[in-house]
């Protein structure tokens, strides 16, 4: 079974109320209200730049489609490679579900 880095009393609460949203409205309520708009923009430029890395699409490549930084490319490929596996999960759920778009 997989034990996080970071577990707490108040992230196990927030990982129980996301698992409570059941569509994209709920989602984007959800997190407008939690997060900034810089935050929400941070978090998907880098699921973005895990799903164009896992297509072995190159970092210049990818900073020029996304305007990621290298670093923030170069933080995201350790994730994908060595993280927890959640970039890889998630993502592979949505490749199943037809949830990415080809030009990703």
């Amino acid at each position: 079974m997989y034990e996080p880095k970071v577990r707490s009393e108040q992230i196990d609460l927030l990982m129980k109320a996301v698992l409570e949203l059941e569509t994209m409205e709920d989602a984007y309520r959800f997190f407008e209200d939690v997060c900034t708009i810089q935050e929400l923009k941070s978090i998907a430029q880098r699921i973005e730049v895990a799903a164009l890395l896992r297509r072995k699409v190159t970092y210049q490549e990818i900073a020029r489609m996304t305007g990621a930084s290298t670093a923030t490319i170069s933080r995201v490929n350790r994730a994908v490679n060595y993280g927890a596996d959640g970039y890889n999960r998630v993502l592979d759920s949505m490749e199943e579900k037809h949830l990415l778009d080809d030009t990703l």
